[in-house]
């Protein structure tokens, strides 16, 4: 019996280094403006102006550009957390890790 314990943590020592060396090889996400301005045009052009080329929306929501220099650089944390609260008029609205990355750096290309 005494083998049994050492057995079980080599095990464990084992399964912990493969997850380590899993997570280590996951892909990096990285943040894309693009991406980003296709959920804008997807999800929130009904009430903000959301790109140079649109002309107006249907509700007095501020636009996109506007928000970009009212709130500095939005950061993909802080608009997640913003849009699990959203204020009454906006649709509840929840974003993946990734997508709030990409919206963030389309926020950012919008104050270049």
């Amino acid at each position: 019996m005494p083998h049994l314990g050492k057995f079980s943590s080599a095990i464990c020592l084992a399964a912990a280094a493969l997850a380590a060396s899993a997570a280590l090889a996951a892909p990096v996400h990285r943040p894309d403006a693009t991406a980003g301005r296709a959920l804008a045009e997807r999800w929130c052009v009904g009430c903000h102006v959301v790109g140079p080329g649109q002309q107006r929306a249907a509700s007095d929501a501020p636009t996109f550009a506007a928000l970009a220099a009212r709130d500095g650089d939005i950061a993909a944390a802080w608009l997640a957390f913003r849009l699990l609260k959203p204020h009454p008029q906006m649709p509840q609205l929840a974003l993946s890790r990734d997508e709030a990355a990409d919206l963030a750096a389309y926020f950012a290309s919008l104050r270049k």
